[in-house]
């Protein structure tokens, strides 16, 4: 088999690594996960590329493979949770926490990886939309067929012709599927009224006046920035807390105690603000510590999702430790 120029290949299809990136994520709720998927495509385009004959176009053939990839690692996968997926809310924000549990759980994606293959902000807001943290909560639950149906047809708005033959199966079928994901997925992902966010300007000031609380310990600060039914997770921690004074309560007791204790680089991730938190350590410098990714409205924060995984830095390009020099800001 002749194998295709490497330089003619890579023109043709890198323009679509970051959607399949951002595809294979929805898919499996892991930013990790993607990337390796991502690459298991691009290696099998590469090798069947000579075959492509042309009658779909490059984007839904590659479709096609990732697709295929997709649906067969989540043959050996179960779903990714969050926290409150698992169980109702701990009412002792003082006492012990329940002790991580063998889950592989639901990562945050980063904004820097978000392109909507245009430069169109409207574009590239819309895509981002579509990877808010309930969605891909809420897309877990899904049968892998019907999650890929769904976003095929309603996020990436291919036509049910293309995804009958991307999936070999037929039209009818297509419909079939999709309409069943979207009435499993209506009864799991939250209202459109629950989901409408404040504007742009007003995510940013609450995140700077969250990044400012943490930073110096301000726990009055912290408590006016949450809605009254606030919800705080924190994976691998199953323990999660809802409503104001238990989230107020929980940070109180046990992470906003001294000024300096932690420092913050503000980002985005899933179209959302968010934080990366530093810890100081033994040695005086301030390590990884997690991803806290804000849900906000026009009340205020609503929910903060703290990933505690020092490994999912290196995807939102920061360090893994912060020295004495004041921190700059990662602008979303």
């Amino acid at each position: 088999m002749v194998m295709p120029d490497s330089d003619v290949f890579a023109r043709l299809t890198d323009p679509y690594r970051p959607e399949l990136l951002a595809y294979c994520y929805r898919m499996l709720g892991s930013v990790h996960d993607a990337e390796d998927l991502v690459q298991e495509t691009y290696l099998r385009a590469w090798r069947s590329y000579a075959a492509f004959d042309g009658r779909a176009s490059l984007r839904t053939w590659l479709y096609r493979i990732a697709t295929n990839v997709c649906l067969t690692a989540l043959e050996h996968r179960k779903r990714r949770p969050l926290p409150s997926g698992l169980g109702g809310p701990s009412d002792d924000p003082e006492g012990p926490l329940a002790p991580p549990p063998e889950v592989t759980w639901l990562q945050p994606f980063p904004d820097r990886l978000v392109h909507a293959g245009s430069d169109d902000p409207a574009t590239i807001v819309a895509a981002r939309a579509s990877l808010r943290l309930a969605l891909i909560a809420a897309l877990q639950y899904l049968p892998p067929r019907q999650r890929a149906v769904l976003i095929l047809r309603d996020v990436l708005a291919l036509r049910a012709a293309e995804v009958a033959e991307l999936l070999g199966i037929s039209v009818p079928a297509v419909k079939s599927i999709l309409q069943r994901a979207r009435a499993q997925l209506g009864q799991m992902a939250p209202s459109e009224d629950d989901t409408t966010e404040t504007s742009g300007a007003h995510q940013r000031e609450l995140l700077d006046r969250y990044v400012a609380a943490f930073e110096n310990a301000d726990i009055t600060a912290l408590m006016g920035l949450l809605t009254k039914d606030a919800v705080l997770e924190m994976p691998p921690t199953p323990s999660w807390f809802a409503g104001r004074e238990s989230v107020g309560r929980f940070f109180g007791s046990r992470v906003l105690t001294a000024p300096g204790v932690f420092r913050m680089v503000a980002t985005a991730a899933n179209g959302q603000p968010a934080a990366a938190m530093y810890q100081r350590g033994p040695d005086g410098v301030h390590h990884a510590h997690a991803v806290m990714v804000l849900s906000a409205s026009d009340a205020g924060i609503t929910q903060i999702v703290a990933f505690r995984d020092p490994d999912l830095f290196e995807f939102f390009r920061l360090p893994q430790t912060l020295g004495c020099a004041r921190h700059a800001r990662a602008v979303p």
